[in-house]
């Protein structure tokens, strides 16, 4: 088996030494050589011609956005960032993504060497992942993303959502979209979402990402729809025109209350080794929502959702699935496509239609 080439760029020698440390634990990667900053880095690649990076963002002489954006333009490859788990880091960490990463993993804020080594896992999973994703170049949609300037609409109240007439209180007899995603989601969530009128039934999500980079997510996703998002809180009514994000630290379930829906949150253990869960999501809407429902899945590393998806296709709801060939990673569309759960297999671009003809 061919060893996964890995080169690490980071001004931190100590980050350094223990990410080294981490993959040389994995017998599938190969350390082929360090950077301390993105001016070397350059070298590096030019000789070593690495199968992943992993890239921090805060370095000498170039930051690691400007090295990102010059790397997926002129040789696209697989970046995995290392990550700050703040608001400031999470914002830095999603535009990356928009810019071509594939991927992050957190930094610890205290002790890297133990906080690094008790993420050993996740972090070779990650590149591992990394490795067969489909990376494509810097393209101007996504450096554009952020050029318009919009209204961003975060944490709506209940009298905010009332007073707009379009927006109505979802019904039993409602439509509702549950969406979920992970590696690569980021992206490919914007993308359906920006397609879609302002007039769209609710939309429930379950993004893998840590707590702090939630509101930033909902931003992001808020600057480029025309429906209502926000972050979805404890006994939230659900109303049509608005999209509700799962919190970053916590399952985010829909559940009847009377005659309409409303989200509840659940602060149990991980599922699939992730809170919140996709599978927990779709679960709840199979039971309460069921042939009302439409769920989709698109890009993502693991299995997350497809277990959920597949009761969902059982209780009667239209099923979406993200393609291959268009996905980051397609293992999350891809196990629920191997249970035959799948009504829909599109790719990115033809989602958010495929939508709009079932609820049409």
């Amino acid at each position: 088996m061919k060893l996964i080439r890995v080169l690490i760029i980071d001004d931190s020698a100590l980050i350094r030494k223990v990410l080294t440390r981490v993959f040389d634990s994995s017998p599938d990667i190969e350390v082929v050589g360090t950077a301390e900053d993105p001016i070397y880095a350059r070298e590096q690649i030019k000789k070593l011609n690495p199968d992943v990076l992993t890239l921090d963002v805060e370095m000498p002489r170039m930051d690691g956005l400007t090295f990102l954006s010059n790397l997926m333009r002129l040789r696209p490859m697989p970046v995995v960032m290392i990550s700050t788990l703040t608001e400031k880091g999470a914002d830095v960490t999603l535009r990356a993504l928009e810019l071509g990463a594939v991927d992050f993993i957190a930094k610890p804020k205290l002790d890297a060497s133990n906080g690094l080594n008790s993420y050993a896992d996740d972090i070779i999973a990650k590149v591992k992942a990394a490795s067969f994703s489909h990376v494509k170049p810097l393209n101007s949609h996504r450096n554009n993303a952020r050029s318009a300037p919009v209204e961003i609409r975060i944490q709506p109240t209940k009298s905010r959502i009332e007073s707009n007439v379009s927006s109505q209180r979802t019904s039993a007899n409602d439509k509702l979209i549950a969406l979920g995603a992970s590696t690569g989601g980021t992206e490919s969530i914007k993308e359906v979402i920006r397609k879609l009128p302002a007039t769209t039934p609710a939309i429930v999500i379950s993004q893998h990402l840590p707590l702090a980079f939630s509101e930033s997510f909902a931003r992001h996703v808020g600057q480029v729809s025309q429906m209502t998002t926000c972050i979805a809180s404890e006994g939230q009514p659900i109303y049509s025109g608005t999209v509700y994000i799962a919190p970053g630290d916590q399952h985010l379930m829909i559940a009847k209350s009377g005659n309409h829906y409303v989200c509840r949150l659940n602060d149990g253990p991980k599922v699939n080794r992730h809170k919140p869960s996709v599978d927990v999501m779709f679960r709840s809407v199979a039971q309460n929502v069921g042939s009302n429902a439409i769920g989709v899945l698109l890009t993502g590393m693991g299995a997350d959702g497809a277990n959920g998806m597949n009761e969902m296709h059982e209780a009667g709801s239209s099923t979406i699935i993200q393609d291959e060939n268009t996905s980051v990673v397609w293992g999350m569309p891809g196990a629920a496509f191997k249970l035959g759960c799948t009504d829909h297999v599109v790719p990115l671009n033809r989602v958010a239609e495929t939508l709009l003809g079932l609820f049409g």
